[in-house]
């Protein structure tokens, strides 16, 4: 299969690099210490690395964990009001990440890129710069996506939705419009501080206004009574508490002192850079929701519907949860990739890439053997229901499988973020899920009656696929010439400032 023309530029090296790491053949200490000089030893220079890369994922795996938690504990809290108010608010989180959270999440993935290259070059104040061009530009777009919110009802309606609990997660939803600007800000700070490498602060902070928002929530819905829509109102207020955090420990932390040196007219320049990174990025994650959500929905056509979409929904609590940790490397090797390109170190962020990728499979391994061994456990943790339980036990094996193939494209994901190829990455999750996950989901689902099962077997075909093309696009890179580009975009970033529009 040979490169597109899209592709040309790009993927002319090394067509038979491994992705794992190893001692020998493509030998990693040999390459890194002629180019750069620095790491002699491929075993000192192995544990310098693991090391840096763990401090990165450690504290973002917690912290995303916990801001999951966030929206979770609202569910509980409102799971004690009636099936209609955690329908509603269920079917609202569905609503609102697909038409919101997970566009401004995706797009703020782009100071991966921005961010990370421009600190990796030494251009410290371009970051703050990114910063602010981003939360700019997330604002507007929250402006459009709020009237989407505002109208649930009638979108839930037409796509067949029940009346009742569409009305209920009009009003959920509306509720949360403050929370979705909110996210305009703090999903660009937390990407701002971990191109930084400072995650340890992203942990405490999250920790904290977990704790916070569980107090408000006793205290809004049980207390003062305010019912279903107090949990949306309470995760507003929560994560603008967490954006005050955030937005003090950027003005006021030394970690920061060059990369935010105060607010600056030049955020409203260049937009175009910004969203040239920021569209693709935002659809490389949600094509990948959408597909999750659509094959949901598929879910309820089944013949059983009330068994196997609750199946289905627990199976995939149990795999979001895990994801945490792949996501958690995923992030580091984006962090990585993007700071060694940016600093001009091809070799170095290769092998960053290839460190990243051996720890995904043992840890996508050793997840997968756990879902096999405590199949009649961790369903446990979300439903009581016996036929449930014995059910998602059922699908152990697939979610094995697919445990393994997220944590691999997952990483793989990372690194064309920090790469900034995230337009082919939007392009593998079109073809994977797309071309491929959901076709086969429903023709093994209806056509060969496989039930809940035929799902399984379209995801795992859909992360295949991306898996595959990621990896032909990762193997034949040409690192140097993604040095030099990432070279390019900070000096024309840098052109494009005039160091006289900071604002008092």
């Amino acid at each position: 299969m040979a490169p597109s023309a899209l592709t040309q530029g790009l993927l002319t090296e090394g067509h038979h690099s491994p992705l794992l790491l190893h001692g020998s053949g493509d030998a990693l200490p040999k390459n890194l210490a002629e180019p750069e000089g620095k790491h002699e030893d491929f075993r000192t220079w192995l544990a310098e690395e693991v090391s840096e890369q763990f401090w990165i994922a450690g504290p973002l795996m917690v912290a995303n964990l916990l801001q999951t938690l966030i929206s979770i504990v609202s569910l509980m809290f409102v799971g004690h009001m009636g099936s209609l108010a955690l329908s509603g608010s269920q079917i609202a989180g569905t609503m609102t990440g697909a038409t919101g959270i997970h566009v401004l999440a995706g797009m703020a993935n782009a100071l991966e890129t921005l961010c990370g290259q421009a600190y990796g070059a030494k251009e410290y104040r371009l970051s703050g710069i990114f910063l602010q061009r981003a939360i700019f530009v997330l604002t507007l777009c929250c402006i459009p996506i709020s009237f989407i919110w505002w109208n649930t009802a009638p979108i839930l309606k037409f796509i067949g939705q029940d009346p009742a609990i569409s009305e209920a997660a009009q009003e959920y939803s509306r509720f949360l419009i403050p929370s979705l600007f909110a996210q305009a800000f703090s999903q660009p700070l937390m990407k701002f501080l971990q191109t930084q490498s400072a995650v340890k602060p992203l942990a405490v902070l999250s920790a904290v206004t977990l704790a916070i928002h569980v107090a408000l929530c006793y205290l809004v819905i049980l207390y003062l009574g305010v019912g279903f829509r107090g949990a949306a109102i309470v995760n507003g207020i929560s994560l603008w508490i967490q954006v005050f955090f955030l937005g003090l420990y950027v003005n006021f932390s030394s970690t920061c002192k060059k990369t935010w040196t105060g607010f600056s007219t030049e955020a409203f320049d260049d937009i175009y850079l910004f969203l040239k990174i920021a569209v693709p990025s935002a659809l490389m994650i949600c094509l990948q929701f959408w597909c999750f959500n659509i094959i949901t929905l598929i879910s309820g056509l089944l013949p059983n519907p009330q068994l196997e979409t609750s199946s289905y929904a627990v199976s995939q609590n149990i795999l979001t949860i895990a994801f945490m940790i792949p996501w958690g490397l995923s992030a580091a090797v984006s962090t990585r990739v993007s700071n060694k390109l940016g600093a001009g170190l091809p070799f170095e962020a290769k092998a960053a890439m290839k460190v990243t990728v051996s720890a995904a499979l043992i840890e996508g391994v050793t997840i997968s053997l756990l879902f096999i061994s405590l199949r009649n456990v961790f369903p446990l943790i979300f439903t009581s229901d016996p036929g449930v339980v014995n059910y998602v036990s059922s699908m152990a094996p697939f979610m094995a499988i697919v445990a393994i193939l997220d944590s691999y494209q997952g990483i793989l994901s990372g690194v064309a973020r920090g790469c900034g190829w995230q337009r082919l990455g939007a392009y593998t999750s079109l073809i994977g899920y797309y071309g491929v996950g959901i076709p086969v989901s429903l023709l093994m689902t209806f056509y060969f009656n496989f039930h809940v099962y035929g799902l399984w077997i379209g995801i795992i075909c859909g992360d295949f696929t991306q898996g595959y093309l990621l990896s032909y696009i990762t193997l034949n890179l040409n690192w140097q010439k993604l040095a030099d580009e990432a070279t390019e975009l900070v000096h024309t970033a840098k052109d494009h400032l005039h160091h006289d529009h900071v604002l008092p």
